[in-house]
């Protein structure tokens, strides 16, 4: 049975703005239970929450109300032992840019005792491809080798948790398509908040939903499409008997829609659970394909927000 490693409970956080009596509610009764090994995506526009969370859960910022577990230690109670297990990347705002490569992940490497950091440093940097670029100051480096960089900095403790706050913020595609990779061959649990629905979809095994400081929707990818998808447009292809099929279709109230297509015909139900009937009726025709178009992610967050 797999374990819950990231467990927050009701977790709050109010903001009172100096000189007023109104208080911003950044999060609002955080309820998560995130698995070992799990990828976990949070989705939200700026201003939901996503950030707050992410320094909550890493013991940068103390909550309101409520509280949460990392690896079974409490983040008030045991901050230590929780940041022992924790790497945590935001952005690239975690790198001094007045000094080289180097010095950023060897200043890291003596702040948490890492041992062999010279060798360590090297490694990672010749994986990630900038080791040229290790005695260059950062201020020189492009967005995306600094978003290297501020990876490597994050994986060079080995830690047991990654929370990545936008880690491909800005980037190009290539860089954006290489971090993808690399966070896919890393077998650890990631806790991740991305504008980037293509990095998500890449990467998740679940995403969250947040906006104003609430959760909307929680689950796997198809899940949530399929419970947000108000109507089921299916593509079929048909070389032969696609007039027959059509006229026939069209005698059917399950059938909302019939477009044309150059391959075939795409269906439109309106509910679900009348996918059987339909594939009763198409038994009958030579069909080459039956395939079911699917919200994008980034439809789904449109939708949801």
């Amino acid at each position: 049975m797999t374990n819950n490693i990231i467990v927050t409970f009701d977790l709050s956080k109010v903001y009172k703005l100096r000189g007023h009596k109104k208080e911003i509610t950044a999060l609002n009764k955080i309820n998560l239970n995130i698995k070992e090994g799990e990828v976990f995506g949070l989705l939200g526009p700026n201003g939901a929450g996503k950030t707050t969370l992410i320094q909550i859960l890493t013991t940068l910022l103390q909550p309101t109300n409520g509280y949460a577990t990392i690896d079974g230690f409490n983040i008030l109670k045991s901050p230590k032992n929780v940041k022992s297990r924790i790497g945590l990347m935001l952005c690239d705002e975690m790198l001094y840019y007045r000094i080289t490569g180097y010095d950023n992940l060897k200043f890291f490497c003596k702040i948490y005792k890492i041992r062999d950091y010279k060798e360590k440093i090297i490694e990672i940097a010749k994986e990630f491809e900038f080791e040229s670029w290790l005695n260059q100051y950062v201020e020189n480096y492009s967005s995306g080798m600094k978003m290297k960089l501020a990876l490597c900095r994050t994986l060079l403790s080995d830690p047991k948790i990654l929370f990545l706050d936008e880690p491909t913020l800005g980037i190009d595609v290539r860089t954006i398509s290489f971090i993808i990779k690399k966070l896919n061959e890393i077998k650890k649990t990631i806790f991740l908040t991305s504008h980037d629905m293509n990095v998500v979809e890449q990467l998740c095994d679940r995403i969250a939903f947040i906006d104003r400081g609430n959760i909307l929707k929680i689950g796997t990818q198809a899940d949530i499409k399929r419970l947000m998808q108000d109507e089921i447009n299916i593509e079929i292809d048909i070389n032969q008997n696609k007039t027959q099929l059509i006229n026939e279709l069209e005698k059917y109230e399950i059938i909302d829609k019939i477009n044309i297509t150059n391959t075939g015909v795409l269906v439109t139900l309106h509910e679900r659970s009348l996918y059987s009937k339909l594939l009763s009726i198409l038994s009958k025709y030579p069909i080459q394909m039956i395939k079911e178009q699917e919200l994008s992610l980034g439809e789904l967050f449109i939708k949801i927000i």
